[in-house]
């Protein structure tokens, strides 16, 4: 994979830096991170995706070897690497990638110790958003130190809820770190909008989930919800999102749809 110093420029309008967020496992962020970022790319967006979970899962699903990497996060946070020395391209050619090892397991350790420590991302960043129209972050599964570096680097942020039982556990704890943040560290941050995904039609529970989810977050919540698909959970696999994988499967759809939303949204 090759790395890439010359991102392409944009008009000048302001970038969106969206965090997405949600301290529960397995509710679709990364698979999120991929797809948008790739449909947006296809909408003809610049688009830098930061992956910022040890897992890693965003980078496999852009197919990156992660034994092939010169660099990654955890060295433009920790070791000084230059952001831009980071940056990879993608698949999608319109999309850039900061990939994550499983060495960034550690960096939640390593940075209780250093100065200003919530803002190693935004100060690591510097000027390099300007050079996109979006910025995505894929959130680690927890409120610590790193998911507070994407907080406070971010403009908006995105919360994919799943359309199973106990949704919405855990969300006022999401909602209670967020105003944290905006009193002690950014002040600017807002829900960018609210994601319902994992949906199934056939069931009286997805249904239920979507109306409660919507009640509860009204019009941030996006008119787009991302449905169950075989396709989409086969495409990480190949390393592809699925615009790619499987253009015309109701998950592709369902994220062009999504980021034409993101896009009216500013």
């Amino acid at each position: 994979m090759s790395q890439t110093t010359d991102n392409q420029t944009t008009e000048d309008t302001k970038t969106q830096v969206l965090a997405i967020i949600n301290q529960k496992g397995g509710v679709g962020k990364s698979t999120t991170a991929v797809n948008l970022s790739a449909a947006l790319g296809e909408a003809g967006k610049t688009v830098l995706v930061v992956d910022l979970d040890p897992q890693g899962n965003t980078t496999s699903g852009y197919g990156i070897d992660k034994d092939d990497l010169d660099g990654d996060i955890y060295d433009a946070l920790l070791n000084d690497t230059d952001f831009s020395d980071v940056i990879y391209e993608t698949v999608e050619e319109n999309v850039h990638l900061v990939p994550a090892t499983i060495q960034l397991a550690g960096a939640e350790i390593e940075l209780v110790s250093k100065m200003a420590r919530e803002n190693i991302l935004k100060n690591a960043l510097g000027d390099i958003p300007e050079s996109y129209d979006y910025v995505l972050i894929d959130c680690p599964p927890s409120l610590g130190l790193l998911t507070l570096n994407a907080l406070a680097a971010s403009s908006g942020l995105l919360i994919p809820i799943q359309c199973e039982y106990y949704a919405l556990e855990g969300v006022a704890k999401l909602l209670e770190t967020i105003t944290m943040v905006q009193k002690s560290l950014n002040p600017d941050l807002e829900i960018f909008g609210v994601l319902m995904t994992m949906y199934d039609k056939r069931t009286t529970l997805s249904n239920q989930v979507v109306d409660e989810v919507r009640a509860y977050f009204e019009e941030q919540v996006f008119d787009t919800v991302i449905p169950r698909s075989v396709k989409l959970s086969e495409a990480p696999s190949h390393g592809l999102p699925i615009t790619l994988y499987s253009r015309m499967n109701k998950g592709a759809l369902a994220y062009t749809r999504l980021a034409r939303e993101v896009i009216q949204r500013g």
